[in-house]
């Protein structure tokens, strides 16, 4: 069956199409499995709450019918202004907003961090979100702020409060030189855009739509995790071809469900550590079915995710077995308003069995973070550069660190293979149990051996949801193979001040794998357990037992003074050449361009796969395909083959000047 729908018709129809809806909602309620919804092009100003999902063999299909010419947005038009000395004010009757206002809603939360000023509101000056002032007087004020990455932009300012009798909210805004009145001004207004309110309506395709602004709220691990759009807590959605922009907080959600009884327990009850309900987090959630059977597996592609707050996608544990592929995330936490540790391009806690695959991540806080639980999960042949603070922007207080790929307090296995990483530092790894595999790695690790803590995270059974036993962080249980480093950015380390915490860290920006060389090989660490002894002692045991795991290292080339392991089995260290990789935006897309392959000299590495890499340490998993099935590392990072004549790095043949990325 398929249902017709064009917000520009005359009259209210059947969802025919010669009397179409003139809602995408009306659809959404009678949609049955193999059922289509085609939409005309306009603005759809509504919250899509699909009633019923499809079935694995027939799903339920909502499709723009001109690409990205349908828009679903969470924004109203907000207009009558008036001036008010240098800047303009106007205002509107509660009644729009329900239940939820998003002006008297801050963002705030268990691991938010900059503090509760913010509100899930913003106003809009022609599809660019206002900064949020804290007073009319700083409305009214020209100073930049020191903290955005795109600082002339913070002089469009939004400030509101509510009337004396609790009935309006009133609005002030500093539009600089333009009229608000004769420009297109929105403020939002609804929460989410296209979302199931219940969880369980899974299959589901949305394809070719433009999503933008909604008054999300912030979306930790342990609460409900609200974003424009998004499954909740299903099974197999398609979301493709679209584009996501303008969130408050977060675009695509993979997360979840509301669980009254942890949600954001730590920020409203302070008793028991955040860390404790990320736990419990993961055991509750076996009781509201995560398991493979019922959760997960769904696709996001060939989508443009820019200009949210928190994050392009994030998800907790209800994005397992999922397919990210072939997105263009970009500028993502570049107002700095929001801080906390759930910030960046992607997001996933429990990224079990997750493939990220050909994704261009740019000119956000972070690249990727898979925290907790990054097992099986695969990152590959993704271009992500420019993901680090502008040198002129200051340090939000509560804001976190910057770096392409950070990977949190997992056990693996964990595969990074066939990236271009060019931001200063690569990977962040306060973690155990990765393979880093023909990566192109200019900038530095950092967060080697720390951030962890006395967290006893989970691990799962093989390619399952269901949890295996829990573990702290040894460390290590790392490998490096054919990677090519190169010392991008300068080498001094980095000092990250937090003034509110009073805290100060010291972050590595030295490239290379020599941050590992305390760490032992695994002939050294193997030997501790004195193997053939017939009745081993505990007690002897124990430092071995609670020590760094063994690390890995072979067939890397080193440039500009990156630094080699210790250990390091046929590597090179190339210390005559200086050597430049640069990315540039061109009309044609984003061209890569290097001289690093001029100076290989005949370098030749061994095939990896996936019996080389053997098994991550706790859960005794091989670094393998969701299915089981081994990886040979013989396509790069176009999928072209490489052959016999293998060389580090993430392509196959050597080149000065590839298209990378036709995304513009």
């Amino acid at each position: 069956m398929k249902w017709y729908v064009d917000q520009s018709a005359g009259f209210e129809g059947d969802g025919s199409k010669e009397r179409p809806f003139t809602r995408i909602s009306d659809a959404a309620r009678i949609a049955r499995p193999g059922d289509e919804v085609l939409v005309a092009p306009g603005i759809y100003r509504e919250y899509v709450d699909p009633a019923v999902g499809g079935v694995e063999s027939a799903r339920i299909t909502y499709r723009s019918t001109q690409m990205k010419g349908a828009v679903i947005t969470g924004a109203e038009v907000l207009g009558g202004w008036k001036k008010d000395g240098e800047i303009w004010t106007t205002c509107v009757d509660n009644s729009i907003f329900g239940s939820y206002n998003p002006y008297t809603t801050y963002v705030y939360g268990d691991w938010y961090f900059a503090g509760k000023t913010k509100h899930t509101g913003a106003v809009f000056l022609n599809d660019k979100m206002l900064y949020e002032a804290s007073s009319v007087d700083d409305c009214r004020s020209d100073l930049k702020s020191e903290v955005s990455w795109v600082p002339e932009d913070s002089l469009y300012k939004w400030y509101a409060e509510q009337s004396a009798d609790g009935k309006r909210t009133v609005f002030w805004c500093n539009f600089q030189d333009k009229d608000p009145n004769q420009e297109n001004v929105e403020f939002l207004v609804r929460r989410e855009c296209f979302m199931p309110s219940r969880t369980g309506i899974g299959y589901i395709t949305v394809s070719g739509f433009k999503v933008d602004k909604a008054a999300t709220t912030w979306a930790p691990p342990a609460a409900f995790q609200d974003c424009m759009i998004g499954p909740h807590w299903s099974k197999g959605w398609i979301i493709e071809d679209c584009e996501i922009s303008n969130s408050k907080c977060s675009g695509i959600g993979l997360g979840k469900y509301y669980d009254p009884d942890n949600d954001h327990y730590f920020t409203t009850k302070h008793v028991k550590s955040p860390t404790q309900m990320e736990r419990d987090a993961v055991c509750r959630g076996q009781y509201h079915g995560w398991l493979k059977e019922f959760i997960g597996g769904h696709i996001v592609r060939r989508c443009d995710i820019h200009h949210c707050e928190q994050g392009g996608i994030i998800g907790r544990m209800g994005g397992v077995f999922s397919l990210i592929e072939d997105n263009h995330i970009h500028h993502i936490n570049n107002m700095m308003e929001l801080g906390g540790a759930e910030i960046a391009g992607i997001k996933m806690h429990a990224a079990i069995d997750v493939i990220m695959r050909r994704n261009h991540i740019h000119h956000c806080t972070m690249g990727i973070w898979c925290d907790w639980e990054a097992q099986g999960t695969r990152i590959s042949a993704n271009l992500l550069h420019d993901n680090q603070r502008p040198s002129f922007a200051k340090q939000l207080d509560g804001g976190m660190s910057c770096q392409d790929i950070f990977v949190e307090v997992g056990h693996g296995p964990t595969l990074i293979d066939n990236n271009i990483l060019l931001s200063d530092v690569s990977l962040r790894i306060a973690t155990e149990g990765v393979a880093m595999v023909h990566n192109l790695i200019c900038g530095a690790f950092s967060y080697v051996g720390k951030g962890t803590g006395p967290r006893y995270t989970p691990y799962h059974i093989p390619h399952r949801t269901e949890v295996m036993g829990f573990m702290t962080i040894l460390h290590g249980d790392d490998r490096f193979y054919n990677n090519i480093f190169v010392q991008k950015w300068p080498s001094e380390d980095f000092v990250v001040k937090n003034d509110s915490r009073d805290q100060k860290e010291v972050e590595n920006r030295q490239v290379g794998t020599h941050v590992w060389d305390e760490y032992p090989t695994y002939e050294e660490w193997i030997a501790q357990f004195d193997m053939d002894s017939p009745v081993p002692d505990m007690a002897a045991l124990e430092p071995a037992h609670e020590g760094h795991l063994p690390v890995w290292c072979g067939g890397n080339i080193y440039f500009n003074g990156a630094r080699a392991y210790r250990a390091e089995e046929d590597g090179r260290v190339d210390t005559e050449h200086c050597v430049s990789a640069d990315v540039e935006e061109t009309a044609d897309g984003w061209v890569f361009r290097t001289d690093l392959y001029q100076w290989l000299g005949g370098m030749k590495c061994r095939m990896i796969h996936s019996d080389l890499l053997g098994k991550a340490f706790e859960p005794e998993e091989r670094y393998e395909n969701p299915d089981g099935t081994a990886i040979t590392f013989d396509t790069d990072y176009f999928g072209k083959h490489r052959g016999t004549d293998v060389i580090p790095g993430p392509f196959a043949q050597e080149s000065d000047c590839i298209l990378v990325s036709a995304l513009k």
